[in-house]
């Protein structure tokens, strides 16, 4: 007898969902069974789109593809002021803003597809500021957690050299990608296709998000995981500024981690996929203790 084939994961296909009358615009890869163990929300960051974690620079980088692989459904969204709601918005929106339409988006996804265990949020650099503001605003259902990649408490850089500012000098956007070595030949080529704007309300309020970080981050009650490449530049990463990043988060358990060999742009250098596999390693954990009674889990500054 021959022996069974693997089963084949559906193709990564373009959605639009109904954000309150605003068009969120993305890319979704759905697992082969009809229902889904979980769904991860991906956001992007400041001046790219949802394709940021669908890259084909090489094979098994694509977020999108291996989340489907493991029976997960990966929604990757263009953030309002992005994508097909670019021309609703052109300027964007703030903050609050931005989680308003977000929630309405996914009760619109909820609507539409089985969604298994929940939402988990999965954000890149800026994105993680909507992330976590969903998370402390709340859905219909708690989310399941929250995994940031490349957002701090504190920058490394003055507030007029980030992105959108117009102000960044010759060389500025190598803060993004660190070491060209960090990436595969057509990461650079491919990654081009992937830049938007940066919207003018975003850009100025970013400048903002040292002082409204602990706010936000009190009103978070489900465990969050913040991932800081190697050769992040564009955050403060060292002790003390880790210590602050986890201190507002008094009802979320907690934790910071590195991601080796990487730069900012992680989901498209060589390091994507194990960083993937770790921040869906992290969801794994969130599906076990939903099903296991466990003491608190207590912040931790984990260096790897």
């Amino acid at each position: 007898m021959a022996a069974a084939s693997a089963p084949t994961v559906p193709g990564v296909r373009a959605v639009t969902l109904d954000g309150g009358g605003i068009p969120l615009s993305g890319l979704l890869a759905l697992p082969t069974q009809p229902v889904p163990r979980a769904v991860v929300v991906a956001l992007h960051g400041a001046g790219m789109s949802a394709g940021y974690f669908d890259s084909r620079a090489l094979p098994g980088q694509s977020l999108l593809t291996l989340g489907a692989e493991l029976g997960f459904a990966v929604l990757a969204l263009d953030r309002p002021g992005y994508g097909a709601s670019a021309a609703a918005l052109p300027e964007g929106l703030d903050l609050v803003g931005q989680s308003a339409v977000l929630r309405a988006a996914l009760a619109c996804f909820a609507r539409r597809h089985e969604t298994g265990a929940g939402f988990f949020l999965l954000a890149h650099s800026n994105g993680g500021r909507l992330a976590l503001s969903v998370a402390a605003d709340g859905l219909e259902a708690e989310p399941l957690g929250v995994d940031v990649c490349g957002l701090g408490r504190h920058f490394a850089v003055e507030p007029e050299r980030l992105p959108g500012s117009g102000a960044g000098g010759p060389g500025e956007w190598r803060r993004h990608w660190g070491a060209l070595r960090l990436y595969p030949p057509d990461a650079f080529r491919l990654g081009q296709e992937l830049v938007r704007p940066v919207p003018v309300v975003e850009a100025r309020e970013t400048r903002r998000w040292p002082r409204m970080y602990p706010a936000v981050a009190a009103r978070v009650r489900v465990p969050v995981r913040f991932t800081f490449a190697e050769q992040e530049q564009w955050w403060r990463t060292d002790e003390a500024a880790l210590v602050e990043l986890l201190a507002p988060l008094t009802r979320a358990p907690a934790e910071v981690v590195r991601q080796p060999d990487a730069g900012h742009n992680v989901s498209l250098g060589w390091a994507a996929r194990a960083y993937h596999l770790r921040a869906l390693a992290f969801l794994e954990e969130r599906l076990l203790a939903r099903n296991a009674v466990r003491p608190g889990i207590p912040k931790t500054l984990t260096q790897t």
